[in-house]
């Protein structure tokens, strides 16, 4: 028996990603699944988002697990969206009972340069998203008497990094709306964690732009295989670079099992030891 026997999940961002990880590893474990994704390219975003071939490629690896799976295109900034997302789900699935609030973007500049679209876009769906999300499916747990919501907050979310204000303004958020759900809903039997990815390789982390920041190279001369080396440097722990999804499907499996029945309000990080890395200046200005 699974981890997950008879649960419902409803995971956004579920088509590829740490979404697909999270989607497949609730299969594997027993719980049937709903994805939500949007197949629209957010005009602040450099890097391509998700394709109806994502979400194609999902729906066949969880149905491949015996497991049903419902599957509807919609975005995070949209409470009807996610109100449709959650009624198409409970209509064929009967119920949710976990919430894996995964949806993201990034985007960075120095606060002085950004745009009010990449500020208001990044709030949008990283912080204002996962409220909504939590949003939709709080009346329905509040009324079976309980449930799990796991909210990704990366490591941004409790450190910060030049040019990221507006990554770790919206990730910082998350940790205030997750330790906040957990207090108000507790006496509903719903539980509100937060899980903390150090540099996992998704298709948000491997393109042009991050191989280029990660290598410190000109515009368009960074490889991915200068960005994997340089996440051996981002890492404490041996033999850990980029991590696979799976290292936070994992978590988040543990955070939405019985294991975790008396855990809420926690924020786990999933980083091989990121923060544990001594902070050195390394360009004082005297």
């Amino acid at each position: 028996m699974g981890m997950l026997e008879g649960k419902v999940a409803l995971i956004t961002g579920g088509s590829r990603g740490q979404g697909r990880a999270h989607a497949i590893t609730c299969a594997r474990e027993g719980a049937d699944v709903i994805i939500i994704d949007t197949l629209d390219q957010i005009a602040s975003v450099a890097y391509p988002m998700a394709q109806q071939a994502d979400i194609d490629e999902t729906v066949r690896q969880v149905e491949a697990l015996d497991r049903r799976i419902v599957a509807v295109t919609g975005d995070v900034r949209k409470q009807a969206d996610l109100d449709r997302a959650v009624s198409d789900g409970i209509a064929a699935l009967g119920k949710i009972d976990i919430l894996i609030a995964n949806a993201g973007i990034f985007s960075l500049a120095p606060a002085h340069e950004l745009t009010d679209e990449a500020w208001d876009d990044m709030i949008a769906v990283n912080l204002t998203g996962v409220w909504k999300s939590a949003k939709a499916v709080l009346p329905h747990m509040m009324e079976q008497g309980g449930g799990s919501i796991v909210m990704t907050s990366p490591i941004n979310g409790l450190e910060p990094r030049f040019n990221y204000v507006l990554y770790c303004a919206a990730k910082f958020g998350v940790v205030g709306v997750m330790k906040t759900l957990a207090l108000e809903y507790a006496s509903h039997g719903i539980r509100v964690n937060s899980v903390h990815p150090g540099a996992i390789l998704t298709p948000m982390t491997s393109w042009q732009g991050a191989w280029d920041m990660m290598s410190g190279k000109p515009a368009g001369e960074g490889t991915e295989e200068d960005m994997l080396e340089a996440g051996y440097h981002f890492h404490a722990l041996k033999g850990n670079g980029f991590l696979d999804p799976q290292r936070i499907a994992d978590a988040a499996l543990w955070l939405n099992s019985d294991l975790a029945s008396s855990v809420t309000g926690i924020s786990v990080p999933v980083d091989a030891g990121h923060l544990l890395i001594p902070g050195v200046n390394a360009n004082p200005v005297k």
